[in-house]
């Protein structure tokens, strides 16, 4: 499937590899880097390497310079990560003596320069693309604009009366997720066997490579946990307590799923309105098939209304929708959330640099009320100008508009309501 979606990332890659010397293309494994990859050079020529080959990273491992210089430019360099610290500095070391663009397009499935062995960055001489699992627009090929259209007003987004997804769809939509390999399976046994060897892969052999993991079948049930607490704070406390482990380790086990793309924080909004902010950041799994596999709850499960479960997942989708969009945006905006003291919370706010704001609320039902804008209409009343439109995305049909700069809107909105 992955070889006929045509990927955002692949725009974006193809112009910062005319731009730059070095382009890393960073995602959790198996969201179709090699495949992006492959599609590069099909395209731009040069040469291609992989180095979850195990005679080429022994030669990579061996002879770095040699490995590093050889080979048509520009040089492809699938899962650089696993080349350490040799490869990384003799990469340098040619960049640093050849200023010549698109030398070097890298790709990795960790967060590449937090990883500790890799002590010597490519800072100054390295762009980054990131490649997340398909969004829903890439798979229904509708145009990956949500957030320019978010920014342009309420009524550039509440242009359609109704959209044709069901409930059942966006369930179906939220237990698949946006792994290309899962999006092949025909059965839930098939998709469960797939989740349960990607976790095993990405524990035993992604974070080992860079981290001591002394309570690997830990690393699944904390995963677990954050999926069930989206939306809510991650604290450290009570992880640690019903895990049995120490502060320091929970700790350690949080980054290291944040460093392989399991997990993504996101930060609270800040701003001078409030001085009661919350400012411990919120924690996703960046796929909600993962997560409702972690979760262990199925299509019956999560259709029921008022489901805890779809709550939780639906948060984890759009979570992972606007993530997907915005790094291939040329748009600028951050997402962040919003929560105080005083029991104010806004899901999803986005800020461009010109200090533009949206603010997003996430419901998992057919319906909202006036009431489910009480919390959008104050930061309105508090931005003045600056607050551009507030929505909150739910699983109904319909858009309606609820007065100046509003609007409820189905989730499909986030892909112009196209089918699969």
């Amino acid at each position: 499937m992955s070889e006929f979606v045509e990927r955002f990332a692949l725009h974006r890659l193809v112009d910062w590899a005319g731009a730059f010397r070095v382009v890393i293309v960073n995602g959790p494994r198996q969201a179709g880097k090699t495949t992006l990859l492959r599609q590069f050079q099909r395209s731009h020529g040069g040469s291609f390497r992989s180095l979850d080959d195990a005679t080429t990273l022994r030669s990579a491992q061996d002879a770095p310079t040699d490995f590093a210089d050889y080979g048509a430019v520009p040089r492809v360099i699938d899962e650089i990560q696993r080349g350490g610290d040799d490869l990384v500095l003799a990469i340098k070391y040619l960049v640093d003596r050849d200023n010549r663009r698109g030398q070097f397009v890298l790709s990795g499935s960790t967060r590449f320069l937090t990883v500790p062995t890799l002590s010597e960055s490519l800072a100054g001489r390295a762009v980054f693309v990131d490649l997340w699992p398909l969004s829903t627009a890439e798979r229904t090929g509708a145009p990956g604009d949500f957030g320019e259209r978010a920014f342009a007003g309420r009524d550039a987004l509440a242009d359609a009366d109704s959209s044709a997804w069901t409930r059942a769809d966006y369930v179906d939509l939220f237990a698949a997720g946006g792994y290309p390999e899962v999006l092949e399976l025909e059965t839930p046994a098939q998709r469960r066997a797939w989740f349960d060897g990607y976790l095993s892969t990405v524990v035993l052999r992604d974070v080992a490579s860079f981290a001591q993991i002394q309570h690997a079948d830990v690393v699944p049930r904390l995963l677990a946990m954050l999926a069930a607490r989206s939306g809510g704070q991650t604290v450290l406390a009570d992880m640690a307590r019903e895990l049995a482990l120490n502060h320091a380790t929970v700790r350690n086990y949080l980054g290291y799923l944040d460093t392989v793309f399991l997990t993504a924080q996101l930060p609270p909004w800040s701003t001078n309105l409030n001085s009661k902010l919350v400012k411990t950041p919120k924690t996703y799994p960046t796929d909600s098939g993962l997560a409702a596999h972690l979760m262990e709850v199925d299509h019956d499960a999560l259709a029921v209304p008022g489901s805890r479960a779809a709550g939780s997942l639906t948060e984890i989708f759009v979570h992972a929708e606007l993530t997907r969009l915005l790094a291939t945006s040329d748009l600028g905006a951050r997402l962040h959330f919003y929560r105080d003291r005083d029991g104010r919370e806004i899901d999803f706010v986005l800020e461009r640099r010109n200090g533009e704001v949206v603010g997003i609320e996430v419901k998992a039902s057919s319906t909202v009320g006036s009431d489910d804008f009480r919390h959008l209409r104050w930061l309105a009343d508090r931005l003045g100008e600056r607050f551009v439109a507030g929505y909150v995305l739910h699983l109904g049909q319909q858009t309606h508009r609820f007065g100046e700069r509003m609007a409820a809107l189905p989730v499909s909105a986030l892909w112009h309501h196209a089918s699969l």
